[in-house]
């Protein structure tokens, strides 16, 4: 029985395992970088296509590698305020490597050194290497975690029928998550709000002008009906 046996043999012992998942982890880090005029070249950046199983597998591993490679960058950072601009062997840099600050940018960079030591040791290539490092550590720089996702294909593989999906890295195409009908109202609603309480201060000018105009027909038929009035009066006093 498998009880308590973590991970997937995939019908391969150990050390094939390992190597198979170094290739596909290369793999995968080199098409972040795309020649175009490059021979077989990736249509579409960050991304593999392999069986289900194998992507799940290759997640983990992926991801860890990542993790190492972030956590090279602060030491990185803080060893380039101590480096030099100088062109190698020349005079100025001879004296830089001499002096007390090359000592103090070699502490600083130890702890990144060794951080890239143990990704190439796990990848074995290093323009992966350089990839991992000057690149995925920097787009993924304030993210904490799942860094990769995985999309199922609904064709399956020719000869076995095996099922297919997609692993990429997240950041790019990523889908946007629709709104609920509940949070839409919600927003109208509080951008309605200003706008009715607008409204009860035109209504109440509306009102007024609308009195004044009531009160101006008024006072003319007053006025036409104490002249008819008088006109009366005078020809009884005729």
């Amino acid at each position: 029985m498998r009880h308590r046996m973590r991970g997937r043999k995939l019908g391969r012992n150990a050390s094939h395992r390992k190597a198979m998942f170094r290739n596909m982890a290369v793999s995968l880090i080199k098409t972040v970088r795309i020649d175009e005029e490059a021979e077989n070249a990736p249509k579409v950046s960050g991304r593999i296509t392999t069986t289900v199983q194998k992507a799940k597998e290759l997640r983990p591993f992926i991801e860890k590698l990542i993790t190492v490679a972030k956590k090279a960058q602060p030491h990185i950072e803080n060893a380039a305020q101590y480096a030099t601009s100088a062109e190698k062997n020349s005079s100025e840099w001879k004296t830089w490597r001499e002096s007390e600050q090359w000592n103090q940018w070699n502490q600083a960079l130890a702890p990144a050194l060794s951080y890239r030591r143990r990704a190439f040791a796990e990848l074995r290539d290093n323009e992966a290497v350089d990839i991992l490092f000057n690149e995925l550590a920097e787009r993924f720089a304030e993210r904490n975690g799942g860094y990769t996702r995985i999309v199922r294909l609904a064709t399956v593989r020719l000869g076995d029928a095996g099922a297919q999906a997609i692993i990429e890295f997240v950041g790019e195409r990523d889908r946007v998550k629709p709104t609920r009908r509940s949070e839409t109202l919600g927003s109208a609603a509080t951008e309605e709000a200003p706008a009715d309480e607008e409204a009860p201060a035109e209504e109440t000018a509306e009102t007024e002008s609308e009195a004044a105009a009531d009160e101006a027909p008024a006072t003319e038929a007053e006025a036409s009906e104490g002249e008819t009035a008088e006109a009366e009066e005078e020809k009884k006093e005729e």
